[in-house]
């Protein structure tokens, strides 16, 4: 017998007023660890959704040979490629180094920038806090995407009167009704995310700059985040699942 959800617990069945979702994070490959299930379940309902990618993760790799830029290079490129495995086509790099990200009024009116012209219901963002049970989702660059995304939510991107520059541009306010938060310590809605998991793993394996299936344990060790998030939404056995905090910024 399937148990129903913990109080407080919510299985997203993405009411028919979600048309648009922007995901904005810090590195590339980040939208892929935290949420590529969820993107290719919601392209596959119709939902549109863009990317915005706040670094060019130059910072990244292991190879000392390749020069900083062109790890830029090739890192947009995987993340172009691991956004078409998902559908995805739309996707913004703001441009800013890796590893000396802080969240300011500049990052703010960026991200706001791309609310404002994209438009989207929800906006799902990295986690401003640190986690201390998952060290690896605080990279402070992470931390930083995060606070300045939550800032751009509200109340940036829906106040005319914050960065005037950008209605100068022809950038109208606009006002996302929601906010997904990645890696909180505390989270209540999942995303089911199981007839897509195959699609989530070929995305991570764009990354091929990053190493991410060195061990070959990468199916092994998503499979297992992915079960304990379903658990905790109680969903069936042998299901998967992204797991999110959900503020409502209506």
């Amino acid at each position: 017998m399937v148990r129903p959800p913990p109080r407080g617990a919510r299985v997203s069945d993405d009411a028919p007023d979600v048309g648009r979702v922007l995901v904005v994070t810090a590195h590339p490959d980040d939208v892929d660890f935290g949420v590529a299930g969820s993107v290719a379940t919601w392209r596959a309902s119709g939902i549109e959704v863009a990317y915005c990618v706040v670094t060019d993760g130059d910072a990244g790799g292991f190879d000392p040979s390749v020069s900083r830029l062109a790890m830029r290079d090739l890192r947009r490129r995987e993340q172009l490629a691991a956004a078409n495995v998902v559908g995805v086509t739309d996707v913004t790099f703001l441009g800013y180094p890796d590893g000396r990200l802080m969240p300011t009024l500049e990052l703010r009116r960026d991200i706001s920038r791309v609310i404002r012209r994209f438009k989207p219901d929800r906006v799902v963002g990295q986690s401003p806090e640190r986690n201390w049970q998952r060290i690896y989702a605080s990279h402070p660059d992470h931390l930083a995407a995060g606070e300045a995304t939550v800032c751009a939510v509200y109340p940036d991107a829906r106040n005319e009167f914050a960065h005037p520059e950008l209605m100068a541009e022809g950038y109208e306010p606009h006002a996302a009704a929601e906010l997904w938060v990645m890696a909180a310590p505390a989270r209540g809605t999942y995303v089911d995310v199981t007839d897509c998991f195959d699609k989530k793993l070929d995305a991570l394996r764009c990354h091929v700059s990053q190493e991410v299936d060195r061990d070959g344990g990468l199916e092994e060790r998503i499979r297992g985040w992915l079960t304990a998030n379903a658990r905790e939404a109680s969903l069936p056995e042998g299901r998967l699942a992204e797991g999110f905090l959900r503020v409502d910024t209506r």
